[in-house]
Parts: structure tokens; sequence; C-alpha cells
């Protein structure tokens, strides 16, 4: 359950910490005391969409967070499976709402993502605002109500899995199914593509290669004239008589000289070393051999420039386009022995045409029955909630296969009794509204295994009697599970187990908001503002203590 919420810096709220208890609790206060800012706050933290314009003028941050405690089982899972630290059966929500539309997410303490706490949110809380009274007017939410009563969640998973390969199949054989003239316009492209590329003979990297070799060519003069320049500076040539020589020469005079003076036989050394080494130089430059050669030059011209046009046409390098040839010819061969390969498919086309159909079937049989049920009970919940003549059914129309199975169906409502049921855009009003909601919630609340539901103004469109039992409904869903209300009605504020008053108040250019939890005191003076107004008389004060009596 929710436990604690603690906002900061969110519109006239600069900083409300709210402890919450089990049970049902209702939030009371004017309009525009900041109410719907609790609500925001609350969406904040199950990872709903924000805007910078939530961040209190002249704040540079605004922050939520959220403690929720009593955790079990699937949202333990589910906390394992998002890598989120364990702290026990608590889990600490926080998000950070920047002015420049950024947002810093926390789950016990650990970075997150906006997505992470999206798919925690529906499995900590469940707000019912006004505009889900609302979707009540679109018949396409209709069957997920009934399906939710139904159990019927793995057998829709199963029928959209058939469905969604039965359409990959039968795209698969639209595709073969080409026109006649089409498929030869195809085939000869293809052919060409794959051809052209297929006599290239491309292999990776060669491009690279080519260019190196083509680097070599060109400079090969140049590397020739270098060669035969250090060639004669070693051994000389007609006007020169080249190193070498004179190294010989050196060497001979100071080997001469060593037998006189021994300290120079380490240069001796050194030079014969030289010789050597110029000696070996000189070989090695005799072996090298570089022609400039201008049709091998041409030719990896013309190899570079085939590459460069392949590459435009089909990839951006050697890989990219070998691998578009064979794609080519995967294509090629599809269209090439499409016949029998649509055989095959069409054959796999029926098989689970089949099993699409037969899923679906079995889904509108178990809706069919659940729908009976689910509308009496669902009649047996309003006729509570004092709209005991109401007349609320089944509406199921058969249809070809879609993504749902081959039902559309929407629920039809008949306000007053000898008036013909029709949809609930035609008739019901905003009361009726948010009293069909409730006693759809509460049907399904077994199957909603949420620990904590938040009525944001269910009240909406009721008074007298039909509030009572809005309240009392709203009890008895709290006994195994948390409930929170915003009401303005004061027989439903009284049935509640905790109050909390939200006032606003105004600091100099500034207005602030603030939460505080009511004793029985304070509930009573609250009670009798919601029954009377701004002044308290005691007779509103004897009103309000009488409901609290009667809370039972």
């Amino acid at each position: 359950m929710l436990s604690q919420l603690f906002i900061c810096n969110i519109a006239v709220i600069e900083q409300a910490s709210i402890d919450l208890e089990s049970g049902f609790t209702v939030l009371t206060g004017e309009t525009g005391a900041g109410k719907s800012i609790i609500i925001d706050a609350i969406h904040a933290v199950l990872g709903e969409r924000t805007s910078k314009e939530l961040v209190r003028t002249g704040a540079k941050t605004a922050s939520v967070s959220a403690l929720f405690t009593e955790l079990e089982g699937e949202v333990l899972s589910l906390l394992e499976e998002l890598s989120v630290p364990s702290e026990g059966d608590t889990l600490l929500v926080q998000r950070e709402i920047r002015i420049d539309g950024k947002s810093l997410c926390k789950l016990n303490g650990a970075p997150a993502t906006v997505s992470m706490l999206k798919t925690l949110g529906p499995h900590l809380v469940n707000i019912h605002g006004q505009h889900e009274s609302y979707e009540l007017l679109s018949s396409e939410v209709h069957m997920t109500y009934l399906d939710r009563f139904a159990d019927l969640e793995e057998l829709i998973a199963s029928y959209q899995n058939s469905y969604r390969r039965l359409r990959d199949l039968g795209h698969r054989i639209e595709e073969l199914q080409m026109e006649e003239g089409e498929k030869a316009r195809r085939l000869d492209l293809l052919r060409y593509q794959l051809n052209e590329i297929d006599e290239a003979e491309l292999k990776p990297g060669e491009r690279e290669m080519l260019l190196r070799q083509r680097e070599l060519y060109r400079s090969s003069e140049k590397i020739a004239d270098s060669v035969e320049l250090v060639k004669s500076l070693l051994t000389g040539d007609e006007s020169s008589r080249g190193i070498l020589p004179d190294l010989r020469e050196a060497a001979s005079e100071i080997e001469k000289s060593s037998s006189y003076l021994p300290e120079l036989e380490e240069a001796c050394q050194k030079l014969n070393e030289a010789g050597f080494l110029l000696e070996d130089a000189s070989s090695l430059l005799r072996d090298s051999t570089v022609e400039f050669d201008p049709q091998a030059l041409q030719e990896v011209e013309d190899r570079l420039d085939l590459i460069h046009r392949l590459t435009l046409k089909y990839g951006e390098s050697e890989e990219a386009v070998l691998a578009f040839g064979e794609k080519c010819r995967e294509s090629l061969h599809q269209i090439e022995f499409s016949e029998e390969e649509r055989g095959t498919l069409e054959q796999e086309y029926e098989e689970e045409k089949k099993n699409s159909i037969s899923l679906a079937k079995e889904l509108s049989e178990r809706r069919r029955t659940a729908a009976a049920e689910f509308c009496e009970k669902v009649k047996a919940e309003l006729a509570f909630l004092n709209m005991p003549g109401i007349e609320f059914l089944p509406e199921i129309e058969r249809v070809p296969l879609y993504s749902m199975g081959c039902d559309k169906m929407q629920f039809l409502v008949s306000a007053n009794k000898g008036e013909p049921a029709k949809p609930m855009s035609k008739i019901a009003s905003g009361g009726e509204l948010s009293r069909i909601m409730l006693a759809i919630k509460t049907v399904l609340s077994g199957k909603d295994r949420v620990d904590t539901l938040i009525f944001d103004e269910v009240d909406t469109g009721i008074s007298g009697e039909a509030a009572v039992k809005v309240g009392q409904k709203l009890k008895e869903v709290s006994k195994d599970r948390q409930v929170l209300c915003i009401t303005h009605l004061a027989p439903i504020a009284a049935l509640a187990e905790h109050h909390l008053l939200i006032e606003k108040h105004v600091e100099g250019e500034k207005t602030f908001t603030q939460v505080e939890a009511l004793d029985l005191e304070g509930r009573k003076r609250a009670l009798a503002g919601i029954i009377g107004g701004e002044k308290v008389t005691e007779l509103q004060l004897k009103m309000a203590e009488e409901l609290l009596q009667k809370r039972g």
C-alpha cells in the first residue's frame, strides 16, 4: 500500500509530507486548494507524462517521493526482474522534475527510467478519475472489462499470437501473388543486379588494397630514381667513387696502423662492420626493381572505378554490395519458386486460420457466458448505489476476425423503467457514469490485485442517498485494500476511517497548500464546512457529528 507521499515544489505545494493508512481515507478541501495536484504528483511517480509547468514558480526543480509497503509476490517478482535493489517488502519511488523539462527517477535509491516506473505503476496504484468514467462512453473499453472478469488474458494472448502469424502468412502470400508483368520486370532487374555483382567478383577489403597499389604505381618513377641515387652513392658511378670503396680503403689503413696502436682495433672493427652492412644494403638495392607500368596502373584504376560504381548503387562497401547480391539471390529464388512456396504458405495459412477461428470462437463463447453474470453483478451494485431500476445489458456482435477475436461488444443502459436500453454515450449523465464505473470497479475488485485504489471525485453529479450509498460502497471495497477518495460530499467523507484536509493560504505574494490529518474535532469542523460553507454554525457541527456517529 501507499504509506507515505512527500511532495516538494509541485505547483502551489511547496512542501508536504502525507502519511497514509490502510482502509478508507478521504481528502477534502475547497476547489483549487490543491487536491488535483496530489493526484498529479502520484501520477508522476507512476511514470505518467509530466510537464515543467508542474514546477512551483521560482523553483528550479520539483520532486515527489512515494513509499510503498507490505508489497507481495507479483510486485516483488517484478522488482527483481527490473533489477531494483531489494528493501524487503518496501519500495521507495522518487521522481524529480526540472524546469528544463528533464526528469530524474530512482527506485530504492538506484537510478531508474520513466518506463520502469510506468511498468510498475499499474501494479502499485489504480487511479479512477472523471476521465475514466468518460471512457465508458467508448465501447472499445467495454470488452476489456468483460475479459478481465472472465479471466481471459491467457486465451487472448494465445489468440493474438495465432492471429499475428495468420496476418504475416497472408502478407507473404500477397507478396508472392504479384501481377505477372510486375513479376517479369522484377525478375529482369534482379538478374541484372545479381549478374553485375557476381561478374565483379568483389573481395572484402579489395578497395583498400587497390588504393595502396595505385599509390605505389603512381610513385614508381620517383622510387626508382631514389634507389638508383642511393646505389650510386654506395658503389659509385662514372662521376663519383662511392661510399663503399672509400670505406674499404679507410678500414684497410686503420687495420695497418692498429698493429702499432692496439686501441685502433675497435675503430677498425666498427669500420668493417659498417662496410658489411652497407654491402648488404647495396645487394638488396640491386635485387629490388621498381618499374613504372602504365598498363598495370590503368587496370587498377579501372578496377577502382568499377568498385566505386557498384558501391554507389548497392552499398557503401564491398561487404554491403555482396550482402545486397545475396538478398537479390534470395528474392530471385522466392519469385522463381513462388508457386511452390505459395502452395506451402497457403497450406500453413489455412491451418493457422483454423487455429485462429477455433480460439476466437472459444473467446466468444466464454465472453457470452460471462456477460450475463457480469451484467447481473453490476446491476446489483448499481441497485445498491441508488439506481435500482437500471437495465445493464451486453450487446455482442459477431464480426470478421481482428486483433480481439470475432466479437464487437458494448454495454447498453436504460436508466428509466420502460425505456429501451441504449449505448451509454446517448443516455448516461455524469453522476450515472461515476456510479456505473464504481459498480464495475467493485465487480472487478476480486480480479484486481492492486493494493491501492484512488477515486478522484467519484461523487460527481450525485447527492443525498446516492452519495451515502457511494460512500458505503467505497468503505466496503476498502476492507481488503487501501482506498483513497477525493470528495466534495459530507456523507462520503463521514464514512471514511481517515480524513485529510487540504487547505490553501496566501503569504505575501505567494500561495501555499498544506495537508493536515484531522482528529475527531477537526473532522466535525471539516464536515460542517462542507455542509454549510465558510461560516460554520452549531447546527452544522451537530449535523456533522451525527454523520460521524452513523458511519458504523
